[in-house]
């Protein structure tokens, strides 16, 4: 079987068995490749009607009717490279429509492909194989670097710099100012933003992301770095390389977050602070301070994660207390009264 071959897995079952696509377990049809990898899916293996499975070595023996079995030692790890194959991606021609407005001075690399009512400023530089969907701005002066993709109504703004192979998805927005204000005279005076915006190689941005542009030093996005949906990056942020950012986290102005920093959906992070060298943050974490390298904290605000559980625990052990404490009263109040 192609797919074992592929993984360097074992068939247990139909050899000759065919696959067009891929599906859970519990909705998966003949034709469909899945995967088990939790003992938790056992129950939703045994009844499933897929026509293969990868499994791990754990879970070859599990009861179950599907065709045909893969043992591999990683089932995600080998049903990542399968979904290329099965879900091939959408090659979309080389061209410009004919509604781009391209300013003066653009250069265009190889193979470009622009889509319909993109704006090019003056002076942008676009590199070969780059894709830019609908409706997509470019300011002037921006830099994408070869193999970038940028999905519809993104936005990229005077200042910004893509290196290679970044994926930009619809409505993000970089390079944008900062907040930064001083009240004087009466009003909030704006800062002048002059840095710039620069992404790595190899970074992908979620839907309606924003990452602003440094005020006088620049806001960087490491190499490899991987960036969820509705993210806010301020001012003169620096992420470093192989980060993970999960959907609506916050990150205030001059942040350093070092190479290999995991922060989980809606954390939120104070300025001028360092999250150390692969740390990691739980969901909803709020920080107030620096993170040393290596740690995991979570809580609000942070703290290590086992102080943060406790803290939990403790918290959820208050309603009793509360009641006994006001029996004690009660119990003095009556006391009193005779």
């Amino acid at each position: 079987m192609a797919i074992a071959e592929a993984t360097g897995g074992t068939v247990r079952g139909d050899h000759a068995a065919v696959v067009s696509g891929v599906a859970s377990l519990d909705r998966a049809q003949s034709h469909h490749l899945s995967f088990l990898a939790s003992a938790k899916y056992a129950p939703v293996f045994t009844v499933s009607a897929a026509g293969v499975v990868l499994v791990t070595p754990e879970f070859a023996d599990t009861p179950g009717s599907v065709g045909a079995r893969v043992i591999v030692v990683n089932p995600y790890e080998a049903m990542l490279s399968l979904l290329p194959v099965l879900h091939p991606p959408t090659r979309h021609p080389p061209g410009i429509h004919g509604s781009v407005v391209i300013g003066r001075g653009v250069s265009l690399g190889e193979d470009v492909t622009i889509g319909p009512f993109v704006v090019l400023g003056d002076g942008t530089t676009i590199g070969a194989r780059v894709h830019l969907h609908a409706q997509v701005v470019v300011g002037a002066g921006v830099e994408i670097g070869d193999d970038c993709e940028v999905f519809e109504s993104a936005t990229l703004y005077p200042g910004t710099s893509l290196g290679a192979r970044v994926r930009v998805h619809a409505g993000a927005r970089l390079g944008s100012d900062g907040f930064g204000y001083v009240f004087r005279d009466g009003v909030h005076a704006k800062i002048p933003h002059v840095g710039r915006c620069i992404v790595e190689s190899d970074v992908e941005i979620g839907a309606n992301t924003t990452i602003d542009r440094g005020s006088i030093d620049d806001t960087v996005i490491g190499a490899g770095t991987k960036i969820d949906n509705l993210v806010q990056v301020g001012h003169n942020v620096r992420v470093g390389r192989l980060c993970l950012l999960v959907a609506q986290c916050g990150i205030a102005g001059s942040v350093r977050v070092e190479d290999g920093c995991i922060l989980g959906g809606q954390v939120g992070v104070s300025g001028h602070h360092t999250i150390g060298r692969g740390a990691r943050l739980g969901a909803q974490a709020g920080v107030f301070g620096d993170i040393p390298a290596g740690e995991t904290w979570s809580g609000y605000p942070a703290r290590p994660h086992r102080d943060a559980l406790r803290a939990q625990a403790a918290l959820f052990k208050l309603p009793a207390i509360m009641r006994r404490l006001q029996r004690l009263v009660d119990h003095g109040d009556q006391s009193d009264s005779l």
